[in-house]
C-alpha cells in the first residue's frame, strides 16, 4: 500500500542501524529497545562508508555525511535513511527513490531553538553585546563607544514567514517591534494573523531597521540580500541570517558594513562552511557564531527521538509521517511518470506567477483525468512550494503547509483532452502552464503558457516573454540575447486564440542578469517578460 507516507515495507527480524553522526542517547536507546542493532561508527571518512553500509537496513546521519548515487549504489541491504535534522542538502533523494530507499528527516526539530538564536542575533547587534564583552575582558572599560538602539518601534523585516518566520514574529512583538514581511507565498490574511504587513523586497529595504532571512537556499534566494538590495536599504540597516549562508552576499555585506551603510549583522551560516576565515570576521560591527541554530540540548534531543522514531517506524512498515520521498510502484501505471512533471510543472508556476494566489487549480486532462491523481496533486504542491519554503516540502506535510500560507489548491480532472492523450495543467492569480509527456520515452514538454499554445521542453531556466504578435520582435529578442553572449537552447512561440499576442518560451543554461532582463523589457511590441527558474 501506498500512503501519504512515502514508502512502506516490512521487516520482521530485527535491523543493523549504522549512525554515522552523534544523536542524543534517547533516541539510540528507542532504537534498541525496538530489538535494533546500533552500529555507532563516528570516525567513518567517505571512504570508509561504503564497506560499512554493508548489510545495514539504515543508516542514520546528520549534515557532515554525504549520501550519494554511488554510495546507494553499494547499499544494496539499505532501506531507510534518517537525517536527524532538517536541511537534505546532503541527501540525494532523487537517487535514494529510485533505489527504493526511504528518507525521512526531524523537521520540526529546530524550530524554536533557531528562532531563539534569530532573537539572540538581534538582541546582540542591536546591543553591541559580544563586542563589549570582549573589550572588558581585554580590560578597557567602553561604555560610550558601544553604545546601541532599542528594539521598541523599531521596524523588523521577515524574509520568509515559514514555522521560523512565525515565531520570530511572535517573539518580536513582545519587543514592541513593527513587522513587515516578505513571502510571494504567503496570503495577506495569513500574514495579517502574524500581524506583519507584507511588503515587497524594495520597500522592505527602504522601511527595515533590522532585517533577518528564513528561507530554504534555493537559486531565486542565493544572494537575495545582495549589492542591489544593500543599495536600497534604510541607512543603518542590520541584517541578521540564520538560515543558510549564501543567501546573503557576504563580499557585498562586508562593503556595506564597511561604509556604514548596514550598521551591524548577525550571521549564524556562511556560503562555506566550516568557516573559520573570513573578512567579516575582522570587523567590529558583526557577530558571527558557528552555525548555532540548532544547536540546543532541546532540539538535539528532538531530533535524534524524532529520527529514531521514524526509523523505527520505517523498519516496522509502518506509517513514516516525516517521510520526504515516495516509491511510485503502486501508482497508477497511467499518473506514474507524471508525478516528476507534476512537481516540475508546480515549480514552473511557481516562478512564473511570483505572488502565489490564494486559490490555485491542477487539471488533468485525458486518461490520467481518470485515475487517482491524489499524490500527483501533492507532487504539484511540493514543487509550487520548492520555491519558497523554510524547509523541505515532502508529500506528508504539503497540505499543513498550504494551510499555514492560507492557499487552496484543488483538482480537477476531465477524461478527455482536446489535443493531447494527457495533459496536466496548473493555473491561478491569472497565469497558467501546462505540459504534457510525449513519446515511447516520455518526454515532458510544455505545451501552454497563459492560454498560448507552445512546444518546448521544461528547463531549470526560462524567458517568457509575451509580445504583440508582428513581425521582427524574435529577432530583435534574439539580438538583445546575443549581444549579452547569452545561448538559446530551445525556443518556441505560441499565439493566443485571437492572434494578437504571442508568448516567446525560450530555454537558457542559467539565469538570466536583471540587466539583460530590464534591456529586453525596453524593446518596442514587448508586452512583459518573466525570467523561470527552479
Amino acid at each position: 500500500m501506498i500512503g501519504f507516507a512515502g514508502m512502506l515495507f516490512s521487516m520482521t527480524t530485527p535491523a543493523r542501524v549504522l549512525v554515522t553522526e552523534e544523536i542524543a542517547d534517547t533516541g539510540l536507546d528507542q532504537l534498541r529497545a525496538a530489538g535494533h542493532m546500533v552500529d555507532v561508527r563516528l570516525d567513518l571518512g567517505p571512504t570508509d562508508l561504503p564497506a560499512a553500509l554493508v548489510g545495514a537496513q539504515a543508516l542514520i546521519i546528520r549534515s557532515a555525511t554525504d549520501v550519494t548515487e554511488d554510495l546507494l549504489m553499494g547499499a544494496n541491504d539499505l532501506r531507510v535513511v534518517g537525517r536527524a535534522g532538517v536541511g537534505l542538502d546532503n541527501v540525494d533523494v532523487d537517487a535514494a527513490t529510485k533505489r527504493g530507499v526511504m528518507v525521512v528527516n526531524a523537521p520540526q526539530s529546530n524550530v524554536v531553538s533557531a528562532a531563539e538564536q534569530t532573537m539572540a542575533l538581534i538582541l546582540a547587534t542591536a546591543r553591541n553585546t559580544a563586542q563589549a564583552d570582549a573589550a572588558l575582558k581585554a580590560g578597557r572599560w567602553e561604555r560610550s563607544r558601544w553604545t546601541g538602539i532599542e528594539l521598541q518601534d523599531k521596524t523588523l523585516a521577515i524574509i520568509g514567514l515559514g514555522r521560523i518566520g512565525k515565531l520570530v514574529a511572535q517573539r518580536s512583538l513582545a519587543f514592541g517591534m513593527k513587522l513587515i514581511g516578505y513571502d510571494p507565498f504567503v496570503s495577506e490574511d495569513r500574514a495579517r494573523q502574524m500581524s506583519v504587513e507584507l511588503v515587497d523586497l524594495d520597500t522592505l529595504a527602504a522601511r527595515a531597521d533590522i532585517v533577518t532571512v528564513h528561507v530554504a537556499r534555493t537559486p531565486e534566494t542565493i544572494g537575495l540580500i545582495g549589492a542591489d538590495f544593500l543599495a536600497k536599504a534604510k541607512p543603518g540597516i542590520r541584517i541578521v541570517n540564520v538560515a543558510r549562508g549564501g543567501i546573503v552576499d557576504e563580499a557585498a555585506l562586508y562593503d556595506a558594513l564597511v561604509s556604514g551603510k548596514v550598521a551591524g549583522a548577525g550571521l549564524d551560516v556562511f556560503k562555506t562552511e566550516p568557516c573559520t576565515d573570513s573578512p567579516l570576521f575582522t570587523l567590529p560591527n558583526v557577530v558571527v557564531t558557528p552555525h548555532l541554530g540548532a544547536s540546543t540540548y532541546e532540539a538535539q534531543d528532538k531530533a535524534g527521538v524524532t529520527i529514531a522514531e521514524q526509523v523505527n517506524l520505517a523498519l516496522a512498515g509502518d506509517f513514516v509521517p516525516f517521510a520526504v520521498n515516495i516509491d511510485a510502484a503502486e501508482v497508477a501505471g497511467t499518473m506514474r511518470p507524471f508525478l516528476p512533471l507534476a512537481e516540475q510543472l508546480g515549480a514552473i508556476f511557481a516562478s512564473l506567477v511570483g505572488s502565489l494566489p490564494p486559490a490555485i487549480e491542477v487539471k488533468f486532462e485525458g486518461d490520467i483525468g481518470g485515475v487517482d491523481n491524489s499524490l500527483a496533486r501533492l507532487s504539484a504542491v511540493k514543487g509550487i512550494l520548492s520555491l519558497s519554503h523554510d524547509e523541505p516540502v515532502s508529500y506528508v506535510n504539503a497540505a499543513s503547509i498550504l494551510v499555514d500560507r492560507g492557499i487552496t489548491v484543488d483538482a480537477v480532472a476531465r477524461s478527455t483532452s482536446h489535443d493531447y492523450v494527457n495533459r496536466l495543467e496548473i493555473s491561478g492569480g491569472g497565469r497558467s502552464v501546462a505540459a504534457t509527456l510525449l513519446g515511447l520515452r516520455d518526454e515532458a514538454r510544455i505545451v501552454g503558457i497563459d492560454g498560448h499554445d507552445l512546444d518546448v521542453p521544461p528547463s531549470d531556466h526560462l524567458l517568457v516573454i509575451r509580445n504583440d504578435n508582428r513581425p521582427g520582435i524574435i529577432g530583435k529578442v534574439g539580438t538583445a540575447l546575443g549581444d549579452a553572449n547569452i545561448n538559446i537552447d530551445d525556443m518556441d512561440v505560441g499565439r493566443d486564440v485571437a492572434g494578437r499576442t504571442a508568448v516567446m518560451v525560450i530555454a537558457i543554461g542559467a539565469q538570466i542578469p536583471d540587466r539583460v532582463l530590464a534591456a529586453l523589457r525596453t524593446l518596442d511590441g514587448v508586452i512583459s517578460v518573466d525570467s523561470v527558474s527552479v
